[in-house]
């Protein structure tokens, strides 16, 4: 399933590093995974577009049957284009705008409301309309304290108390409750607070409270093994609670609703390479650095959150190990990729592989230093295809200038 060495190495020479490479069969697989591990027949999966949204990729999880959670209007817009409609997109933006609101509103897609306020701006200027509630489930899980969304401290959802004034403002304006959602955070390796979070939530859920539900969506934040030696969650395991906590809950509440979740890093960051050149060693007193050609704009996740990307010498697989700092080609001491790792010894000019790359890397890059994204390829069912183009110096600049020069 994964891309080999030879392959990448030929990639990066036809196509020119830096790159990024995603394997559309490993996000067909993960996407598979989800729906046979989570018992649950009406199962639906909403993969938020926000952790890769490469209109080949979105292509594919529309084949496969998926739906989409977005965050921004441009997202509805680019989701439509790669053939979802508006019944199978949900909106979960926090701390949205009145325009935003009507635009989506207008387009058809369900909103889902994080706070009082916004919900009751809403009710005010939708009365009679349908629309989902996003809770805080007040648990705090996730692989790093920037990416929980759970607990006192996050700026997400509505607090579980408040489900009377929740109740209030919707028999106000006569909204029709249609969903529930709750989202804890990324990465979580702990099944408990999965189980927890979604017991949080069901306890608010009965159909006391919301007589007109039609799913219960319970987010994303499956964890992915990074680290070579990082042993991989039970799912099978974990969904088979997951479908039985759903079981006993909807006999509870009279009818089978649908479930929803919303996976992003679990079905596209295994997918994604990223290929860069060495181009410069160095050896200060002992301590050796790989300069290469990219740097954090383009893969920001190790200097942003201290995430842990694998890294492979595709020119020297077995090679004997040595320690480096992998470091990039930005003016900012915090550009590198690893800190001290042990990678088969490395020359200028060969082509290092940083690994798990496939979600919120190039969806999270910008184009600090004046230096253009990388272009993307995408590999399915043994077919290449270019993607998405890098920029030249020049196109980079024409957009920056555009028509104000």
């Amino acid at each position: 399933m994964k891309i080999d060495s030879s392959q990448l190495i030929e990639l990066a020479q036809k196509f020119g590093t830096p790159l990024y490479v995603y394997n559309g069969d490993m996000i067909e697989k993960r996407y598979n995974d989800l729906l046979n591990h989570i018992t649950w027949p009406k199962l639906k999966i909403l993969y938020a577009m926000k952790a890769n949204y490469n209109p080949s990729v979105l292509k594919l999880i529309h084949q496969l049957g998926g739906s989409l959670d977005t965050v921004s209007p441009a997202e509805i817009i680019l989701g439509k284009k790669a053939g979802f409609t508006s019944g199978n997109i949900l909106y979960t933006a926090n701390n949205m705008t009145d325009s935003e609101v009507n635009d989506v509103h207008a387009s058809g897609v369900l909103l889902n409301i994080g706070s009082l306020s916004r919900l009751e701006k809403y009710g005010k200027r939708f009365p009679g309309s349908k629309v989902c509630l996003r809770f805080n489930p007040d648990v705090v899980a996730g692989a790093h304290k920037k990416i929980q969304t759970g607990g006192k401290l996050t700026k997400f959802g509505i607090l579980l108390e408040d489900v009377g004034v929740v109740k209030k403002i919707s028999e106000t304006y006569d909204l029709k409750i249609v969903g529930l959602h709750e989202h804890t955070g990324s990465g979580i390796d702990d099944t408990n607070a999965v189980y927890k979070s979604i017991h949080n939530l069901l306890s608010i859920a009965g159909h006391r409270n919301f007589p007109n539900l039609e799913f219960i969506d319970f987010g994303g934040g499956f964890q992915v093994p990074f680290e070579p030696d990082e042993e991989r969650i039970d799912y099978p395991k974990l969904g088979g609670e997951i479908g039985r906590i759903f079981k006993d809950y909807c006999v509870e509440y009279g009818k089978d609703l649908e479930m929803y979740f919303e996976p992003g890093k679990f079905i596209v960051a295994e997918s994604g390479y990223m290929l860069v050149t060495v181009n410069t060693l160095k050896d200060n007193r002992g301590r050796l650095i790989a300069g290469t050609d990219s740097g954090f704009p383009q893969l920001i996740r190790p200097m942003f959150y201290d995430a842990y990307h694998h890294i492979v010498n595709l020119s020297n697989v077995n090679g004997n190990e040595r320690n480096y700092d992998v470091c990039g080609n930005i003016c900012e001491t915090g550009d590198r990729f690893a800190e001290q790792r042990p990678i088969s010894e490395i020359r200028e000019g060969d082509i290092l592989s940083i690994e798990n790359a496939g979600a919120y890397c190039y969806a999270m890059g910008g184009v600090y230093n004046l230096r253009a994204m990388p272009a993307e390829v995408f590999i399915y069912k043994d077919d290449i295809k270019l993607a998405r183009k890098r920029l030249t110096n020049e196109e980079l600049v024409k957009n920056i200038i555009g028509e104000c020069e």
